[in-house]
This record gives structure tokens, C-alpha cells and sequence, in this order.
């Protein structure tokens, strides 16, 4: 997956349920600076903290999984 496109959705997921960085990393436990990094697309998120963004979020992992493939079939 690629890094921007996984970043860009993460974002648009956590802005389309009002949610600022700092509340969805202290929902998923994970530091705000890094979910910044992964929304930046200067990281990739591990398995493990997509399962945990996804919980926070509210939908399935496989939501954002395909969310992504259908961005990066766009470009």
C-alpha cells in the first residue's frame, strides 16, 4: 500500500467523524506525532496500529483497506 494513499485515508476517516489528531491517537493509543507521520504519508502504519486506528475509528480495518485500493486504482 502506498504511504500517501494510506495516509490521505486515514485522514479523510478521522475528519468525517470530527475527530482531531490528538483524540484519535489517545482513542487508539498510539503517539500523536505518529499518526501525523502515518496521515503525512512519511510512515506506514504496522498492522497492529491500523487494527487499532480502525477500532477507534469505529469501522473495520478492511474499510480503510479498501478505501485505499480504490484511491490508488484513481491515480
Amino acid at each position: 500500500m502506498d504511504m500517501k494513499t494510506t495516509g490521505k485515508i486515514i485522514k479523510k476517516f478521522r475528519e468525517d467523524k470530527h475527530l482531531s489528531q490528538e483524540v484519535l491517537s489517545g482513542l487508539a493509543c498510539i503517539d500523536r506525532s505518529h499518526l501525523s507521520k502515518v496521515e503525512l504519508g512519511l510512515r506506514s502504519p504496522t498492522l497492529n496500529v491500523l487494527f487499532k486506528l480502525a477500532n477507534a475509528l469505529e469501522v473495520n480495518a478492511s474499510d480503510i483497506i479498501c478505501a485505499v485500493e480504490k484511491e490508488s486504482e484513481k491515480e
